[in-house]
């Protein structure tokens, strides 16, 4: 099938690397896998933050003019099917709808996400759209558990929904969990580590808002920390690694220690006792830092689900994260790590130090994290589930 594809919220050639890009990434390739050819249809980026008067307007007649161009461009050969990732009020889709209606092709909608409540106040151009787009669909791909409850309402039947978990190729990961002593002592003496300590990662973009707000937590529940001498299975004070940047990376920094100076572009550096900011990392150096660490640590405040919590357990990491969104849907509390309350730095910090007071438990997490991202998460199980929706959407023709 030739299908058109779109990410409202962002794009897969957007330059700033974020979860949302990467999962767009992995949808293409997990159609383009199952045979499929895949075309961009548009970069188009409909977010909104509800604070510019006029912009949902003005997007929604950028959509349209998408719309007519795409439509004179195929009108001799259109696409099979149209297949749009990640739609909700704030980044509604103005273009596919209308397209998928022109040639009669089935509309396939991936995490969409439907709120009652705002169809009042700054949102209600977008959430009419996205609640339109959603009616339309002639399947739904649910990625977040938690979104079901919004979305089977406005579907002509239940079964338009179709369950498919957050997925990736563990491949790489489980490549580098393998080599877990390799990239600890190549980490050890590229940034002057100690190896006999705990290794807490934090990953997560440095912009304000949802992310900052995590890492005000993870500052509060991390920076009492007392030495660990007498621990067990613990020498001294763990190791805080935090990779990430974004506009907020000053600000953040001086959450974590004492007057932290300007950014340095190529080396990384201590902003507190234990604390070392590495910058934005390459795919190949994350995966090395997930298979090196001993905990991923991310308070997850509105995450969706995290991508980086799914590629930290590909890796053989346990994870401590905030219970929220779709977390709960990628760790397993109690088996791949452990989920306190989001937005709780005590209860957070809790989480932590029972996990770096108890190795054996933090490597049988690792190991059950390790094993159910490739039975459970992997890109191969997106491949066989996707090709079944758009093949299925497709024989029923447009709703």
């Amino acid at each position: 099938m030739r299908i058109a594809f779109y990410a409202p919220l962002k794009s897969p050639t957007h330059p700033v690397p974020s979860g949302d890009r990467r999962m767009a990434r992995l949808l293409m390739a997990a159609l383009e896998g199952a045979g499929h050819v895949v075309t961009l249809a548009s970069t188009l980026r409909s977010w909104d933050d509800g604070r510019r008067p006029g912009r949902a307007e003005r997007l929604a007649a950028l959509g349209a003019r998408c719309a007519d161009r795409l439509t004179a461009r195929w009108r001799d050969d259109p696409p099979d099917l149209w297949f749009t990732y990640h739609l909700y009020h704030k980044a509604p889709d103005w273009i596919g709808p209308a397209v998928s209606r022109r040639f009669g092709i089935p509309y396939v909608v991936a995490e969409a996400s439907f709120a009652a409540k705002r169809a009042a106040g700054p949102f209600v151009a977008g959430h009419r759209a996205a609640e339109a787009a959603i009616r339309q669909a002639a399947a739904v791909v649910n990625l977040a558990g938690h979104d079901a409850e919004g979305v089977l309402p406005l579907l002509a039947s239940p079964d338009r929904l179709v369950r498919l978990r957050p997925f990736l190729d563990t491949r790489p990961f489980a490549t580098a969990a393998a080599e877990r002593d390799r990239h600890r002592a190549t980490l050890t003496e590229r940034y002057g580590l100690n190896p006999d300590v705990p290794w807490l990662l934090a990953v997560g973009m440095m912009r304000g808002g949802d992310k900052e707000r995590s890492y005000e937590i993870l500052a509060q529940a991390l920076s009492p920390f007392p030495a660990q001498r007498g621990r067990a299975g613990v020498g001294a004070s763990p190791h805080l690694l935090i990779a990430g940047d974004g506009p907020a990376r000053l600000r953040i920094e001086t959450l974590f220690g004492r007057g932290a100076l300007a950014p340095t572009p190529t080396l990384p550096r201590f902003a507190g006792e234990g604390v070392l900011f590495l910058g934005q990392q390459d795919s190949s150096d994350l995966t090395a830092l997930y298979a090196a660490a001993d905990l991923l640590v991310w308070p997850a405040v509105n995450e969706a689900y995290g991508m980086a919590l799914l590629e930290a357990q590909a890796a053989g990491l346990p994870v401590v994260a905030g219970r929220t969104g779709g977390v709960p849907d990628v760790v397993r509390d109690g088996v791949t790590g452990l989920l306190p309350p989001v937005g709780d730095a005590e209860a957070f910090a809790a989480a932590v130090r029972a996990l770096l007071d108890d190795p054996g438990k933090r490597h049988r997490f690792g190991e059950a994290a390790r094993r159910i991202a490739a039975a459970e998460h992997d890109l191969s199980n997106a491949v066989a589930v996707l090709d079944g929706v758009v093949r299925g959407a497709a024989r029923k023709g447009s709703p």
